[in-house]
């Protein structure tokens, strides 16, 4: 990857800040240790989409991490409204809240939630075209559990599992992987949740705490179920996946999308999920 960045601006230290701006230094706890989180939301077609939701789980999210979420979901929406000033009112964004630990605590390792510094960044990342396909392989590697790992934050610590997952799966010719749990059912995708249709049912695996149910995953299920399309969250193995009629992912970066080779089968995008992506587009703009 080239070091251009699509154009981006940071609220830091109460000033907006063009471009990739330092944010740590080589004894930040965060840098050394791992203790950020953060969060995405959406801009695009002019709407951001559940924006209050996001800023609510990364205040959560530093919870969970032993952070202090000093700034409030209200603060959080007037700074994006502010920042998205500084763009095209029709810019495709990616807006995201973060908070760290500057400072080790008594014992060094743990962090100093008193030391919580944050920052929101707003920058361009372009919408994935509607009808590009995925293609989806099985992960060697898997989730860990909540007594494991920081499961229940989207915590910057967590991504290193999935990246090697994705390195692994792109040797092998696949644009993502699916991730199990540590009794073998299916968690997610490296990158998104993942939805598997089989005769005209919905089905995507049960939030058992290895991943995170995405809030996009959420509003989905429920535009879904309110248009009379049932959705069963359940245990599922990788054979459900391989034998689905259709398959699709919900995330934040491409919102719904579909999912056209499974291992070596070819698929087509279904009716369930040209409709899930149509309910979800009708709510973003309304």
């Amino acid at each position: 990857m080239s070091g251009d960045w699509s154009q981006t601006w940071t609220f830091l230290d109460g000033a907006w800040h063009e471009g990739n701006v330092p944010i740590m230094g080589v004894r930040t706890h965060a840098a050394w240790l791992g203790t950020s989180v953060f969060d995405g939301g959406r801009a695009f077609e002019g709407v951001t989409p559940d924006l209050d939701l996001h800023c609510a789980r990364v205040n959560r999210s530093a919870l969970a991490m032993g952070l202090k979420p000093v700034v409030s979901v209200e603060r959080w929406l007037d700074l994006t409204a502010e920042g998205l000033q500084r763009f095209a009112p029709d810019a495709a964004l990616y807006i995201r809240p973060m908070y760290w630990a500057e400072f080790p605590g008594a014992r060094t390792v743990d962090a100093d939630a008193e030391s919580t510094r944050w920052c929101l960044s707003i920058y361009e990342a372009p919408m994935p075209e509607p009808g590009r396909g995925t293609s989806i392989t099985l992960s060697p590697f898997r989730r860990p559990t909540v007594e494991c790992a920081v499961t229940d934050a989207k915590a910057g610590a967590l991504y290193p599992n999935n990246a090697r997952a994705l390195v692994e799966c792109h040797r092998r010719g696949f644009d993502n992987a699916a991730l199990c749990d540590m009794l073998g059912n299916v968690a997610e995708l490296a990158t998104a949740n993942l939805f598997m249709v089989k005769d005209g049912v919905a089905l995507t695996p049960a939030a058992n705490g290895s991943f995170l149910a995405g809030i996009t995953r959420t509003r989905t299920i429920g535009l879904m179920r309110q248009a009379g399309i049932e959705v069963v969250e359940a245990s599922l193995r990788w054979d459900d996946f391989k034998a689905a009629d259709e398959l699709f992912t919900t995330g934040n970066y491409s919102k719904v999308s579909p999912i056209t080779r499974v291992e070596d089968r070819a698929l087509q995008p279904g009716p369930v999920f040209r409709r899930a992506r149509e309910l979800y587009w009708d709510f973003a703009r309304g």
